[in-house]
């Protein structure tokens, strides 16, 4: 992102996880997709849960509860694959649901606290208080690390 006023806008994508919603950048999101039949590969980290191939194109699945640690995501009607882009590589996250899309500015994010729940704080990068709402902000280069 470029370094500009603090009133510069942020688009989010806001999902949920267990209780809690995160949020990505939406220029790191190419497509939210409905869960397809996500095929197991052998000799993977325990947070791989397999591939799907979406239009031609084989993508790596990641369970994010089980990559955080908070838990597996158990498949249901709402639970959908965010496909994100970084650096050239696509991945897909599974998250328990696609909330919505927000416009926030920079100046609403706030560094992350000294603990958030239980999740690595590495894989944070910063919060936004929304009204009544907390999002988590994900650092994806972080999250997919030992993908690259």
């Amino acid at each position: 992102m470029t370094e500009n006023t603090a009133t510069e806008n942020v688009k989010l994508i806001v999902f949920q996880l267990l209780d809690k919603e995160y949020a990505i950048p939406v220029q790191q999101v190419r497509a939210i997709e409905k869960v397809q039949h996500i095929t197991r590969v052998p000799k993977t980290e325990s947070f791989v849960k397999g591939v799907i191939n979406l239009r031609g194109v084989v993508l790596p699945i990641i369970d994010l509860q089980k990559r955080f640690g908070i838990g597996k995501i158990l498949l249901n009607d709402s639970t959908r694959i965010i496909i994100v882009v970084l650096e050239n590589m696509e991945v897909g996250l599974l998250v328990d649901a696609a909330n919505d899309v927000l416009d926030i500015t920079k100046d609403m994010i706030e560094p992350q606290p000294e603990v958030v729940d239980s999740i690595k704080e590495e894989y944070i990068s910063g919060v936004a208080k929304i009204n009544k709402r907390l999002l988590i902000l994900i650092n994806l280069e972080q999250v997919l690390s030992p993908l690259k």
